[in-house]
């Protein structure tokens, strides 16, 4: 069965800041935990920070493709995706840093993940890892922010290889 849950909170251009989203992550995160876009606010998570911006505090400022697909570490238990969730806003609120391809971010991710373990989705549209990449769908939350703004949808998956 899949939980619903929403929350109304203000819309902040780094999601992690908002409080109520902060700790819904905190609460759902498990183990080892790589936040592939961390920006600029630590989680109380044993966490692993990447952020392509030079200036934001992070432990790696790679292009999150690059990182996946060179990492050699252990496996995470937890993978945190929230990336710019369109190309203006990359432009014109992240210094025009723009992400990979979420398609191959996607791909590669099952391979830096342990079994059983979780990925975390934020976007403006629902996002999904997907049957088809052996993950089930646990959670949707639903962060409203009023008015004419693009709610925040965030989904949590479960990695269940065959």
């Amino acid at each position: 069965m899949v939980i619903f849950e929403h929350f109304k909170c203000p819309l902040h251009r780094y999601t992690f800041s908002v409080t109520p989203v902060r700790h819904w992550v905190e609460r759902h995160g498990e183990g080892r935990v790589l936040n592939l876009f961390a920006g600029p606010t630590a989680l109380a998570l044993d966490e692993t920070r990447n952020d392509l911006d030079p200036e934001m505090p992070a432990d790696y400022h790679l292009d999150a493709l690059e990182l996946l697909r060179g990492w050699q570490g252990e496996p995470f238990h937890t993978i945190l995706l929230d990336p710019p969730y369109a190309y203006r806003k990359s432009m014109e609120l992240y210094k025009g840093l723009v992400c990979s391809p979420f398609r191959q971010l996607k791909d590669e991710l099952p391979r830096c993940l342990y079994p059983g373990g979780k990925v975390i989705t934020f976007g403006y549209h629902s996002i999904f890892m997907g049957a088809g990449r052996q993950f089930g769908l646990e959670k949707v939350a639903l962060f409203s922010h009023g008015g004419a703004i693009h709610d925040t949808i965030s989904t949590i998956e479960r990695y269940r290889p065959r």
